[in-house]
């Protein structure tokens, strides 16, 4: 009987938001910009519960927010 093997995949990588970003989608963005504006307008969120929300998220996806102060 064989036996069983545990595998656990760590992620190592870090994605970097740098802040600010776009406020708004204009035409001809790229998807890169809209993505960018989409993940800076979770953190622009004035509720608690969806600051802790997005801050669990992130700290779940290994995803940062950086301000150019941070570099």
């Amino acid at each position: 009987m064989s036996t069983a093997i545990e595998y656990q995949k760590v992620m190592s990588e870090i994605v970097y938001v740098n802040l600010p970003g776009p406020t708004e989608p204009v035409p001809g963005m790229n998807g890169t910009d809209l993505l960018h504006g989409f993940l800076t307008e979770f953190h622009r969120a004035q509720s608690p519960e969806v600051k802790a929300f997005v801050d669990s998220a992130c700290l779940k996806w290994n995803v940062h927010y950086r301000t150019s102060k941070d570099s």
